[in-house]
């Protein structure tokens, strides 16, 4: 990394072998619903507890991505994951039942693509043959940690953003793709391409100064600029090299900024447009009263496991940039006064 300053170029470019992603009921009513792998009908998911529903929804995604690479979990030499919860409760659950090696990762909703990158560092550099990542969040179980408990009906800000009921995984491996057909969400069978990890950009964190906890996309919007920028200058690459750029969960205020600051650092508008959204603004319908978009570990984990996947597995991007934002604030740093510090982090993919 010595001349590029942040980013890493991966020498054999992993494969990913297979990934899945689960959503809740809420978000299987958006208009993602199709791409995702699984809905759940139930946000509790059979479960007794928020909690322990969240930990199922990622122990699913994560044995599914096994199970559908034809590996057992003996081939697997690490797991990679995080969540929102204390002491990623979810994860470190999950990881109880699975008797897989594990690292628990935290960059709060930047988690997926910390996992997918470090993920990769481990089989790139081929101390792993396999490596599986993951991450997760849900609504009930942010809520209470972070806000107030759902009981307090407390009104919400036009700000605010929603916590994703979902989780996404993806499996990580030296060797190539061991099936070559896939189904559409139309129902057509079509061949499907490989897809590997090409690098990846590991970001800084960048505090504008917001205390509005409220306010999570303006605060996670200049760490995305800043990773953005420095991948760019990093490869060497435009905009529009990507066919699809897209951030973890700014929501629409957080999109619109990076929208903004982008072309203010000399990014041309069109190329902008043509290529960048936001996760945050896509996995909801403005119907669904989720106020300024979607948000949570599990926002970005399950589009960047189904969605982008799935769209470069029958080639239709054979380039992506997937950057999760995330708002590095506890429970207890508002009450000392401070403010919300954000990191991003890149990972660039490409279908052969």
């Amino acid at each position: 990394m010595s001349e590029r300053k942040q980013t890493i170029i991966f020498k054999n470019k992993p494969y990913i072998l297979s990934a899945y992603s689960i959503a809740g009921k809420k978000e299987s009513e958006g208009p993602m619903s199709d791409w995702f792998d699984y809905c759940i009908s139930d946000d509790t998911y059979g479960e007794s507890t928020w909690e322990k529903s969240e930990s199922k929804m990622l122990k699913t995604a994560m044995g599914e991505v096994v199970m559908r690479a034809g590996l057992n979990h003996d081939e697997v030499g690490a797991m990679l994951s995080g969540d929102l919860l204390n002491q990623l409760m979810s994860s470190s659950f999950m990881a109880r039942d699975m008797h897989i090696p594990f690292l628990g990762m935290y960059g709060a909703c930047s988690t997926m693509t910390e996992s997918l990158m470090l993920g990769s560092v481990l089989v790139d550099g081929k101390y792993s043959d396999n490596v599986i990542v993951g991450a997760s969040s849900h609504y009930c179980t942010a809520e209470r940690q972070f806000r107030m408990p759902l009981e307090h009906g407390n009104q919400r800000p036009p700000s605010a953003q929603w916590t994703a009921t979902a989780a996404g995984a993806m499996l990580v491996s030296q060797c190539s793709q061991p099936y070559t057909e896939m189904k559409t969400i139309d129902g057509d069978v079509v061949n499907c391409r490989n897809v590997r990890v090409e690098s990846g950009t590991i970001g800084k964190i960048i505090d504008a100064g917001i205390k509005d906890a409220n306010q999570m996309g303006s605060a996670m919007a200049p760490a995305a600029i800043d990773t953005i920028l420095n991948h760019l200058d990093d490869t060497g690459r435009a905009i529009s090299y990507y066919d699809v750029v897209l951030t973890g969960d700014l929501g629409f205020t957080g999109r619109d900024i990076v929208r903004d600051l982008l072309a203010d650092a000399g990014v041309n508008k069109a190329d902008i447009e043509n290529v960048y959204d936001d996760c945050g603004t896509m996995i909801y319908d403005p119907q669904q009263d989720v106020h300024n978009g979607g948000s949570g570990c599990g926002c970005s984990a399950s589009l960047f496991s189904g969605y982008v996947y799935k769209k470069m597995r029958k080639g239709e991007i054979r380039h992506a940039l997937i950057i999760s934002t995330g708002a590095l604030l506890s429970t207890i740093s508002p009450f000392q006064g401070e403010s919300i510090p954000g990191i991003a982090h890149a990972i660039s993919l490409e279908s052969e």
